[in-house]
């Protein structure tokens, strides 16, 4: 069967497999191959690799030419950025301290819950993300989550659920952007706040900065990929002098508080029944923090060697980047003298308090909150090429309505550029609920957590039948000749897994984890609870599950057969 935005006819296995057995097996045969047996071609330019001296990971060109060539080496690649998952990197070590996700951990747990939650949630994500990287191993493809499930649930039914899942994961991508724009505007009021005590920000302030943001990234991801490279590179060098000028000062200056305060006063702002309930509501900010780590496993037909450096570098990052979010969330913390003060921040953020509290200087303080707010904005960048990507490949495999419109891939810069703009285009319309709820953006956080693990657990839930059950073949790196397109009976582990009981250990423990999680996400901030203040991320999550089904019943079971074969 073949695609809309196909410029070619279909090739056979047999000739793609004779294309691909060079000798020696070398990472550019494996990408081929990984596609060839999960039925796909590749039609998007293979932008991202890793050279194994350097050990640093490139992310893509958007589009852009810029090369480089590494040492005397006959290979040239676009050079951009450290980490594929960017906004892991930016959300860990600077989102997880300095965004609204820490009012509400301290509303709803104190110093000590956001410590202890952090420390929970970092070990659950790099179990639910050390699962999912066993599976981009096996099938490494933008799809992700929709393919795994039509993978390895059963043949009765597994149209149904990749559908179901298809659209979890699609919405799920749409709040991202959507979140991480909003907290890109209320990052600028924030300091306008702070420099200009008379300003009074509005609602609608934030809903034009969000839209702002939105538009930024979609100015990078379409018409400045030439020079997206050096963007990106000034970018790394931004984070990393910006992490050293934020925790540097919180150390050196201002007065520090006692350890006790930090790993033993709990807060229990919402009024729960116990101290406990209120920790695991508080735990969403952490989640967030650690979200969107999967946006490589998008990108997996645009990465050379994928089934190895998807799951590598996701972890890496998480160790990486959970090791200076914790430095600087203990920094932060010691810092914060007067809980009820941070809280009661005019700014919105705790951060920027504690920031004026540690340098005593209003200026000093604007310019490192400043720094935040520019990673968060260039954070959008990629996760609006993630999410866009999710959104065309959906739409590939006849997900979505409009997908003949939506498939389509610009033949001069090979960018999915209407998917771009509709994944863009939704985000400005969830943004308009800032202007009727004052808890907007915890709904967008809820719903993205909720969406999003919701997902996750469908996969790692039927990876784990199938391991239990025997049901994968081991991993056979250069035999061409055992690959079969999409044949759901022949299952085989790629060349990155968690081996033997170790394996199911930690997918049973992602499993229960990500159930805790979607189950907490759904609460709202604290009590009493009104029309203003209800979490409605319950509501809107429950609304997309029915849709997809009776979308599905009524229009798309003719239309969506699953991931689309594209080579017989």
């Amino acid at each position: 069967m073949q695609s809309a935005y196909e410029l070619g006819p279909p090739v056979s296995d047999a000739s793609m497999a004779k294309e691909s057995s060079y000798e020696p097996f070398n990472t550019v045969d494996r990408d081929r191959t990984d596609l060839l047996r999960l039925g796909k071609k590749q039609t998007e330019k293979l932008w991202f690799r890793v050279d194994a001296r350097l050990q640093l990971y490139h992310t893509r060109d958007l589009g852009g030419r810029p090369h480089v060539r590494i040492h005397d080496d006959s290979i040239e690649f676009p050079l951009t950025h450290i980490v594929f998952s960017i906004l892991a990197l930016l959300s860990t070590s600077a989102g997880s301290l300095h965004d609204t996700p820490i009012p509400h951990s301290i509303y709803s747990g104190g110093p000590a819950g956001l410590v202890y939650g952090y420390l929970l949630v970092w070990v659950g994500t790099a179990s639910i993300f050390a699962t999912l990287g066993e599976l981009a191993s096996m099938a490494p493809t933008a799809g992700g989550q929709y393919y795994w499930v039509s993978m390895l649930a059963p043949r009765s039914s597994h149209k149904f659920f990749s559908y179901v899942t298809g659209w979890l994961t699609f919405w799920g991508w749409q709040t991202a952007i959507a979140s991480s724009a909003f907290l890109s505007g209320t990052l600028v009021q924030g300091i306008i706040v702070l420099t200009t005590p008379t300003y009074e920000p509005k609602p609608w302030h934030s809903v034009l900065l969000l839209w702002a943001a939105i538009f930024f990234a979609i100015f990078v991801n379409t018409i400045i990929g030439g020079v997206l490279p050096k963007f990106e590179g000034f970018v790394l060098i931004l984070h990393i002098l910006g992490f050293f000028a934020l925790l540097l000062p919180l150390i050196v200056y201002g007065p520090h508080q006692q350890a006790s305060e930090v790993f033993g006063k709990f807060v229990n702002g919402g009024d729960w029944p116990t101290q406990g309930l209120s920790c695991m509501i508080g735990l969403v900010g952490s989640v967030f923090a650690f979200g969107g780590a999967d946006g490589a496993i998008h990108m997996s037909e645009e990465i050379h060697d994928a089934s190895l450096v998807i799951p590598r570098s996701i972890m890496a990052t998480l160790f990486l980047n959970g090791c200076l979010g914790f430095g600087m969330l203990l920094a932060t913390l010691f810092s914060l003298n007067d809980v009820k003060a941070a809280i009661e921040s005019p700014t919105g953020y705790p951060f920027i308090e504690i920031l004026v509290r540690s340098t005593g200087s209003i200026p000093g303080a604007a310019f490192m909150a400043s720094l935040v707010t520019i990673m968060q904005w260039c954070a959008n960048v990629g996760i609006l090429a993630s999410a866009s990507r999710m959104c065309w490949s959906f739409a590939r495999d006849h997900g979505l309505p409009g997908s003949r419109y939506l498939q389509h891939v610009d033949p001069r810069t090979s960018l999915p550029i209407r998917s771009i703009i509709a994944t863009t285009s939704i985000s400005c319309l969830l943004s308009l609920t800032v202007l009727g709820s004052s808890t907007a953006f915890n709904d967008l956080v809820s719903l993205w957590v909720a969406s999003l693990n919701s997902s996750y657990l469908l996969a790692s839930g039927l990876l784990l039948y199938h391991r239990c059950t025997g049901g994968i073949s081991p991993y056979k790196a250069d035999d061409l000749s055992d690959v079969i397109i999409n044949r759901r009976e022949y299952l085989m582990w790629g060349p990155w897994r968690i081996p033997g009981v170790y394996g199911i250990i930690n997918n049973v423990f992602a499993c229960i984890y990500v159930i805790v999680i979607i189950f907490f996400s759904l609460w709202p901030p604290g009590q009493p609870v009104d029309a203003r203040s209800m979490n409605y991320s319950v509501l809107v999550t429950g609304a997309v599950a029915m849709f997809s089904v009776v979308y599905y019943f009524v229009w798309a079971k003719r239309e969506y057969t699953g991931p689309v074969i594209e080579v017989n």
